[in-house]
């Protein structure tokens, strides 16, 4: 690697490390990619819109529990088979195959189901003046939506909640010693998934496992075995990451009352101010590849193996892409990477955008005033982000 300009390094492992950071913003600004003690960072918006789509490059997730010292069992051989590290022609077949069940036309029967749960979950608490924004609004909301688009019952979203939960926590960097209870979560997931599919299967419905079965194309279909790893990351991601978005969405608008005001005024933006958070604030703060071969581009020289974080909350808020870089609604941006990108863009980004789009609706109408109203409990400033306890007063409008 050879440069005229000096490449910043960044300790991305360390506790106090956070994208939201001077440090962050100065290595941005002095450099389009970082050194790291785990690869190469990009980081500024134009680079990321290059190098994600690179086809040198492949998810870079797939070795995740190698690299935690985990080789085998139930975890591995989902991990390794999910759609999230699949690459080449099974990525694209089942990608294919899924692809339809996501699409708005049939999404949008649901919506009118969503905005009543959004507006039921603030009625039990609007008059109190206060709440615990995760366990009160967002965990309960991300996972009643998903029961409604599976067609499970609402009552069972706090099993659906602790499932996912659980199932998170192979994610961290205690992977290894965590690995007995993700594998049992994962163990009672795969048998929530195999009876849904088994009931849809003789009793057709008018609900996202319903429309997975009958998958079709071409002539193939998905196998049982398929359809379950989908479901059980589909239960998996769209929990937790609706949860903690919501959670990165309402303390954005607590820093930007005036964005708050301008929502609650026209609730017509709300799918524009869920883009603003999803650019500025994303719960996914980086997105990661592997190098497949040696490469140069420009004066970085990429060797196979590599590990390439794309940093999508930096790259959000670059000024050469974002002139004006903070939340304003109202404006006409370029895109922004806080779903990913290439072929592995977010396959349910169209449910995120409007289920988190009704839910700020639901919150803005009715609320004011936003402001922390007791101790508040984070995720690390990286990776997979988000609140794990926000206690939030306001004031009814």
């Amino acid at each position: 690697m050879s440069t005229d300009v000096a490449v910043p390094y960044l300790d991305i492992s360390d506790p106090s490390f956070a994208m939201h950071s001077e440090a962050v913003r100065a290595a941005r600004a002095q450099h389009w990619f970082a050194r790291t003690n785990y690869g190469v960072a990009i980081l500024r918006h134009e680079y990321v819109s290059k190098l994600l789509k690179d086809p040198r490059l492949r998810q870079g997730s797939g070795k995740w529990p190698d690299h935690n010292g985990v080789h085998s069992g139930l975890f591995y051989d989902w991990w390794t088979q999910c759609l999230l590290v699949l690459e080449g022609d099974d990525h694209h077949r089942i990608r294919r195959l899924l692809n339809p069940a996501f699409a708005p036309k049939h999404l949008e029967p649901f919506l009118p189901r969503f905005e009543a749960l959004a507006r039921e979950l603030v009625n039990d608490f609007i008059d109190k003046g206060e709440l615990e924004f995760v366990n009160d609004f967002a965990e309960p909301y991300a996972t009643r939506v998903l029961c409604i688009l599976l067609g499970i019952p609402e009552s069972e979203w706090p099993t659906i909640a602790r499932l996912a939960s659980t199932i998170g926590l192979a994610l961290g960097v205690t992977l290894k010693q965590d690995l007995g209870v993700v594998e049992d979560a994962l163990e009672e997931l795969y048998g929530y998934a195999e009876n849904l599919i088994a009931d849809r299967q003789a009793n057709r419905g008018d609900d996202l496992v319903t429309t997975l079965v009958q998958a079709n194309a071409n002539g193939d279909s998905l196998s049982d075995s398929e359809l379950r790893n989908a479901l059980c990351l589909l239960i998996f991601g769209g929990m937790d990451t609706t949860r903690n978005q919501l959670g990165l969405g309402i303390m954005s608008y607590l820093h930007n009352p005036d964005q708050w005001e301008l929502l609650a005024k026209h609730p017509e933006l709300a799918r524009n101010a869920v883009e603003e958070i999803m650019r500025t604030n994303p719960t996914t703060t980086w997105v990661t590849r592997e190098a497949m071969v040696d490469f140069d581009y420009e004066d970085l020289r990429v060797t196979a193996g590599t590990t390439v974080h794309f940093f999508t909350q930096v790259s959000g808020t670059d000024p050469e892409a974002y002139p004006n870089p903070e939340i304003d609604i109202t404006a006409e941006r370029v895109p922004h990477y806080g779903f990913g990108g290439g072929m592995h863009h977010c396959l349910g980004h169209f449910v995120a955008r409007a289920d988190m789009a009704i839910a700020l609706t639901a919150l803005s109408e009715r609320m004011t005033n936003l402001r922390i109203s007791g101790k508040d409990e984070w995720l690390p400033d990286s990776g997979n982000t988000g609140p794990v306890r926000l206690p939030i007063g306001f004031d009814k409008r």
